[in-house]
C-alpha cells in the first residue's frame, strides 16, 4: 500500500476497483466516507451494486472478468484528451512513450465491447480521475483473484504512472490487505521468490547473505507455491505443516484439495480450532490467538505494531513461533535456538533492510512505517515520494484476455465469489459466536430478480448450482445487486462448500486462483434433507 489509511480521507477522487470495501474492511471505508462527505467524488469499478456502489457518484457495472479492458479503455481516454502529466512519465518513469502508443487501440467501444460498460460512463471516469489533482486507486481481491490477476494490477499502476498520481499525499495505489498481518507474512519471507523484505532468491548477493546469516548452504531456486505443493502432494511432497488457514474451506476446487492433502504421509496443523482442514491432520498443534500472544504484526499501510498478550493462553496452546522452533528444532535444524518473540523480530530487523532500523524495544512505544532503513530514520508513511525505490516506474504493455473459462450452454451463468460483513473468511472464528450465526445463519445465492423468474427458482427456495468441479446445493436470495447472468456467493461457510465449484484457472505469475470467475449452472432443487 502506497499510503497511509490517514491518506484515505484526502483524494478528490476515489477509484474504487474489486474492493467491497464496506463488507470486507469497513472500518477503512469510514475514511472514503468522510472524504465524500467532504465533497470527494467516487468511482466504483464493480459486477455488483454493492453498497459502495450505492455510494458512488460513478458506477461502472462492468462484466466479471474483464478488469484489464476497462482500465485500457480509461487509460485510452486520458492520453487522447490529454489529461497525462508529461512532467512526471518524463522525469520519473520508463516505456511511457511505447504505453501511450500502445493505449490508441484501446477505444472506449472498444472497451464496451467486452465490458458492457457503456463508452459515455468510461468517458466520464476517465475525466474525474485524469483531471483530478490528488486521485487515488484503492483494490482487493476483486481485481487479484484472476488469471489475469497480475496485468489488472499492472493496468491500475499504469494510470496512477500515466497521471503522476504516486508519491503524493491522497493518491497512490493501494490494496487493502485481507488479514490484520497478511503484509507482516509476506515482509518475513513468507512468499516463494524473496528472502525477508523482499530481497530476491535469485540474486547471488542475497543468496550469500543469508548463507552467511544462516550457517548453512541455502536453496538457490525459487520456492513453490501452494499451488503447486498441493499439486505434488504424494508425489515430491510427501509432508506438509498447515498453519493458521483452512485451506479446505478458502482454496479452490475442494475436491483437488482433499485428494491432495489426503495423499501426503503425514499432515501437521496448527490452528485455533479444530478446523476442518485439521481435522485431516495427522498431528494438530494448538495455537493461540491473536489476545493470547505477544508479538509483531505489519498491517496493510506497512505499520509495524506490538501486540501484547491480554489473557493467558488455554491448555497446551502455544504461540505459532514457539510451535515452529521446536518442530525444526527436533527436526534438526541448526539456529531455531529462539526463546521469545523479541529474538524473532530482532532477526527480521537484523537481515531485512526496510526492518533495518527497527528493533523490539524501539516499537515497544512507537509505531513505524516501513522503511525503516536506519535506527535514526521516523519510518516512511508515504512510498515513492520524490524517486521510486528502483529509479523508475516502469509501464507495462497489458492485453486483454479472457477467463480460464468462459460461459458456455452446459454452464450459461457466472458465478463469482467474495466476503459478506458477518461471516469473516472461512468462520473459524466469527463461525463460533451466536451473534454472527444471528446475522448470517446459513450461506445464499444471490440471483437477480429477473432470473429467479426465467430459471424457475424461488425467492427463499433451494438451487443446485454445478462447475465443471462439483455442485453445492443452497438458499437462493432474489436481488439486484448481481446484473442478470451472473450469480454470487461466499465461501465462508463449509457446510455450503462454494469452492468445490471454483477452480478452473490461475494466474500464471502468482499462482493466484481464478475464484471471482467461474462458469455454473443453477436449476432449482429441493430443500436439503435433515
Amino acid at each position: 500500500m502506497s499510503n497511509p489509511l490517514r491518506d484515505m480521507e484526502m483524494p478528490d477522487v476515489y477509484f474504487c476497483i474489486g474492493t467491497n470495501m464496506t463488507e470486507a474492511h469497513p472500518v477503512a471505508a469510514t475514511r472514503i466516507k468522510k472524504g465524500l462527505a467532504r465533497g470527494a467524488r467516487l468511482i466504483v469499478a464493480d459486477p455488483r451494486r454493492i453498497r459502495l456502489a450505492e455510494l458512488a457518484d460513478l458506477h461502472l457495472q462492468l462484466k466479471v472478468g474483464t478488469d484489464a479492458a476497462l482500465l485500457l479503455g480509461i487509460a485510452h481516454v486520458i492520453d487522447r484528451e490529454g489529461w497525462i502529466d508529461e512532467g512526471f512519465i518524463a522525469d520519473r518513469t520508463v516505456e511511457g512513450e511505447a504505453f501511450l502508443a500502445h493505449v490508441r487501440d484501446f477505444t472506449p467501444e472498444w472497451a464496451e465491447s467486452i465490458t458492457g460498460v457503456p463508452a459515455a460512463d468510461i468517458e466520464r471516469a476517465a475525466a474525474m480521475y485524469g483531471q483530478a489533482e490528488r486521485a487515488a486507486i484503492y483494490y482487493t481481491l476483486g481485481i487479484t483473484e484472476h488469471v489475469c490477476g497480475v496485468d489488472n494490477v499492472q493496468s491500475l499502476c499504469n494510470l496512477a504512472l500515466m497521471t503522476g498520481n504516486v508519491g503524493r499525499e491522497g493518491t497512490g495505489i493501494n490494496p487493502m490487505r485481507g488479514q490484520n498481518n497478511i503484509q507482516g507474512a509476506g515482509d518475513c519471507g513468507a512468499i516463494p521468490n524473496a528472502y525477508p523484505g523482499f530481497q530476491s532468491v535469485l540474486e547471488p548477493e542475497h543468496q550469500a547473505k543469508f548463507t552467511a546469516a544462516y550457517g548453512r548452504e541455502i536453496d538457490l531456486e525459487k520456492g513453490m507455491t501452494k499451488v503447486r505443493a498441493l499439486d505434488l502432494a504424494g508425489d515430491r511432497i510427501r509432508a506438509m505443516v498447515i498453519d493458521g488457514e483452512n485451506t479446505v474451506v478458502t482454496d479452490p476446487d475442494r475436491h483437488h484439495c482433499e485428494t491432495a492433502l489426503g495423499s501426503l504421509d503425514f499432515l501437521v496443523v496448527a490452528d485455533i480450532f479444530m478446523t476442518e482442514t485439521a481435522e485431516l491432520a495427522d498431528v494438530v498443534f494448538p495455537a493461540t490467538g491473536w489476545a493470547e500472544t505477544d508479538g509483531v504484526f505489519t498491517n496493510t499501510e506497512r505499520r509495524v505494531q506490538r501486540v501484547r498478550a491480554a489473557v493467558p493462553p488455554p491448555g497446551e496452546a502455544r504461540p505459532d513461533w514457539w510451535i515452529i522452533n521446536a518442530l525444526a528444532r527436533r527436526l534438526g535444524f541448526q539456529g531455531f535456538d529462539f526463546s521469545s518473540p523479541k529474538e524473532v523480530f530482532n532477526e527480521l530487523c537484523s537481515v531485512s533492510p526496510i526492518y533495518h532500523g527497527l528493533d523490539w524495544d524501539r516499537i515497544e512505544h512507537g509505531e513505524y512505517q516501513w522503511p525503516v532503513p536506519n535506527p535514526d530514520h521516523t519510518g516512511t508513511p508515504r512510498l515513492h515520494e520524490g524517486e521510486f525505490v528502483n529509479g523508475r516506474g516502469i509501464f507495462k504493455l497489458i492485453q486483454y484476455r479472457d477467463p480460464a473459462e468462459t460461459v458456455s450452454d452446459d454452464f450459461p451463468v457466472w458465478l463469482t465469489t467474495g466476503r459478506r460483513l458477518a461471516t469473516y473468511h472461512s468462520r473459524t472464528q466469527t463461525g463460533r459466536a451466536d451473534g454472527f450465526d444471528y446475522l448470517a445463519p446459513e450461506e445464499w445465492l444471490e440471483v437477480h430478480p429477473d432470473d429467479v423468474d426465467s430459471w424457475g427458482l424461488e425467492d427463499g427456495g433451494w438451487a443446485t448450482v454445478t462447475s465443471p468441479r462439483g455442485e453445492v446445493r443452497i438458499r437462493v436470495q432474489a436481488n439486484n445487486r448481481s446484473p442478470r447472468g451472473t450469480v454470487f456467493a461466499s465461501f465462508s461457510f463449509a457446510e455450503t462448500p462454494v469452492n468445490d465449484l471454483t477452480g478452473g484457472g490461475y494466474d500464471p505469475t502468482t499462482d493466484t486462483a481464478e475464484l471471482k470467475v467461474c462458469p455454473v449452472r443453477v436449476v432449482a432443487a429441493g430443500a436439503p434433507s435433515g
